[in-house]
């Protein structure tokens, strides 16, 4: 009995061994893709927007200012039901709108986009979601990043603080800094690469041009950086670079989690296993940290599968007499990632999450609970959704 609950337990405390790790590795600043010079190649902003108009105009107001003199911006106004469009044209940005109820998604807005821009290219191509904002240095520093190194780039991805917002939503605020900042960074460090997160990227027009990017797919970010791993042009963190987006009510981010984790955990489920066992075969221990990281589940689930894993093996082991070093050891584990996210929180986190909403942490579980019970039953989101701002 005593093998078999190791078993049970050897590759989720593996999953956690890394999780802490890859956190330890991120607490350092400093290390990814920084610029050091003047924006020289030609860039094109590309706004994809699907019923965007009553943030778009915000958006479209800061990335004007933003914009380095080279570069110029395209909305893509995709399955529109709303102003769009129109807004993109009062602020004189180039528009295309597309119509297309077979085939929806982000992909495919970032996919028509690419034809509009093939008869006289950029060099570099920076994502930016409708709802977000990016400094005019930082953009600077994204698009010289990417054109310098001929990778994609990506700039760090938050939600701005909620000091005044419902508790989960700013537990949410801290878990997306820690996945999107600390373990970004991790990642870099132990991997040589990083997740592309949607919006704040940069690519380079050859590889903008060669993606594989009409699909379906809620995540499509991250496999895009996958793929562009494979062929040799992994994404690259630039930490001289932030992009920010509201965060959204209470409903709303239930909404977001709901679209992003069911996709992170479907497209994980579906890569991990091979990108595992390539690393594995060629011996490539930083393919091998990058296709761990896919293993590891958002935070609040890695919690509760932990929990409930370790409350299961040790009634087994009380019901059976057997050794209890298996329950040791990963209790140990647990803790472990207990302290290395309290250290992030104390490093990195206490804009996004007051001392006094730590103490909630149990019940933000419980309250995501149900998202995830709904993901086994129904399964991963298939629309790109809009959520309440």
């Amino acid at each position: 009995m005593t093998f078999f609950i190791a078993a049970i337990l050897l590759f989720p405390g593996f999953v956690t061994l890394f999780f802490v790790v890859e956190v330890l590795a991120g607490l350092r600043r400093g290390g990814g893709a920084s610029s050091g010079g003047s924006v020289g190649e030609r860039a094109t902003v590309v706004v994809p927007a699907h019923d965007e108009a009553t943030v778009l105009g915000k958006t479209l107001d800061a990335l004007l200012k933003a914009l380095p003199e080279n570069a110029d911006i395209l909305v893509i106004a995709d399955n529109c039901a709303d102003d769009t469009a129109q807004v993109a044209r009062v602020h004189g940005v180039r528009v295309a709108e597309r119509h297309d109820l077979e085939r929806r998604g982000k992909g495919f807005a970032l996919d028509h986009a690419r034809s509009v821009l093939a008869k006289d290219p950029p060099g570099v191509i920076v994502v930016v979601d409708a709802d977000c904002t990016i400094e005019p240095a930082d953009l600077r520093h994204l698009v010289e990043a990417a054109a310098r190194t001929g990778r994609p780039s990506q700039a760090i991805n938050l939600l701005r603080p909620a000091p005044s917002g419902p508790p989960m939503v700013q537990i949410s605020t801290f878990a997306f800094m820690l996945k999107n900042v600390i373990r970004q960074r991790g990642l870099q460090r132990l991997a040589g690469r990083v997740h592309l997160t949607g919006t704040g990227m940069a690519l380079p027009w050859p590889h903008y041009a060669s993606a594989d990017l009409a699909t379906s797919s809620i995540v499509e970010d991250i496999r895009l950086g996958f793929e562009l791993a494979e062929r040799g042009a992994a994404p690259r963190l630039v930490e001289d670079a932030v992009i920010w987006s509201n965060p959204s009510t209470e409903g709303g981010t239930l909404v977001q989690r709901k679209r992003w984790e069911g996709g992170f955990i479907e497209m994980a489920r579906r890569t991990a296993p091979r990108a595992l066992a390539a690393a594995l075969r060629r011996g490539d221990a930083r393919g091998f940290a990058a296709a761990l990281d896919l293993c590891v589940p958002p935070l609040a689930l890695l919690g509760l599968i932990n929990v409930a894993l370790l409350l299961a093996t040790t009634v087994l082991t009380a019901l059976a007499g057997s050794s209890w070093w298996p329950i040791i050891v990963f209790a140990v584990l647990l803790g472990a990632m207990g302290a290395v996210v309290l250290v992030a929180w104390a490093r990195e986190g206490r804009a996004f999450l007051p001392a006094r909403v730590l103490l909630r942490l149990p019940i933000y579980l419980l309250w995501k609970l149900p998202l995830y019970l709904g993901l086994g039953r129904r399964g991963t989101p298939a629309e790109w959704l809009r959520t309440g701002r």
